[in-house]
C-alpha cells in the first residue's frame, strides 16, 4: 500500500497519474486531498493556500487518510508532501518505506534503520539546497539507514510533472523506474511479484 501526498500545488493530475501507475503494477495506492479541492497554478498561490488551510490541518488530514491504511504503508511525498511525510513519519515507524520526491523529510531521532528510504531531487534544488541535502545524507548515514539519494543535475525543481515547465522526460523516466523497483521490493502487500531493486547509495543521472 502506497500513500501519496501532494505538492503545494494541490491534488492534481500528477498525483492521480502516480496512483494509476502504481496500481497498474499491482500496488494499492491512494492520494488524499489535503487542500479540500483547492489547487494552485503557481508555487506562490500554493503557499498562500497552504497558509490559509494551516499546517496542522494539512497533517491532520493526512493522518485521517492513513487511519484505514496498513501500518506498513509506504509514505511518498511530492515536494510539500515530503514535509507532510516528515510530520507523520515518527508516528508510522513500521512504514514499509519512505519515498521523497523534490523535497526532504526530517529523519526522526528514533527512526527504524530497517525502513528503507529513497530521495529524488534536482541538483541543485531550491527546496533541497546542496548543504541541506549533504546534512540529510550525513544524518542518514549516522543513523545506519538504508537510504538511496538520487540527484538529477541541471533539472528544475518539479521535473516529474508533465504539466510544468520544469518537466524533463528523461529525468522523469529515471525517477519512475527507480521508484517502481523500490516499491516492488518494499511494498509487501503488493499483488505484483517482487523484483530485485537495482542501484544503491548516491547517484546522478549521466
Amino acid at each position: 500500500m502506497i500513500a501519496i501526498f501532494h505538492s503545494v500545488l494541490g491534488l492534481r493530475a500528477i498525483e492521480n497519474a502516480t496512483v494509476a501507475r502504481f496500481q497498474a503494477r499491482g500496488h494499492s495506492a491512494f492520494a488524499p486531498d489535503l487542500f479540500d479541492g483547492r489547487t494552485a497554478a503557481t508555487v506562490e498561490e500554493g503557499f498562500a493556500i497552504m497558509d490559509q488551510v494551516g499546517w496542522t490541518l494539512i497533517c491532520d488530514r493526512a493522518r485521517a487518510a492513513l487511519d484505514q491504511a496498513l501500518s506498513t504503508a509506504v509514505l511518498l511525498g511530492f515536494s510539500m508532501g515530503a514535509g507532510v511525510v516528515s510530520s507523520i513519519w515518527p508516528e508510522r515507524r513500521q512504514a514499509g518505506g519512505i519515498v521523497l520526491l523534490h523535497g526532504l523529510a526530517s529523519i526522526p531521532a528514533d527512526a527504524d534503520p530497517n525502513v528503507p528510504v529513497q530521495v529524488h531531487v534536482a541538483d541543485p534544488d531550491p527546496f533541497a539546497p546542496p548543504l541541506q541535502l549533504q546534512e540529510w545524507m550525513r544524518i542518514a548515514a549516522a543513523s545506519a539507514m538504508s537510504a538511496e539519494t538520487f540527484r538529477y543535475p541541471d533539472l528544475g525543481h518539479f521535473f516529474t510533472d508533465p504539466s510544468l515547465d520544469d518537466f524533463d522526460a528523461d529525468g522523469a523516466e529515471l525517477v519512475w523506474g527507480r521508484v517502481s523497483q523500490f516499491l516492488d521490493t518494499v511494498d509487501h502487500g503488493a499483488k505484483a511479484q517482487d523484483h530485485s531493486r537495482g542501484g544503491a547509495g548516491d547517484a546522478e543521472i549521466g
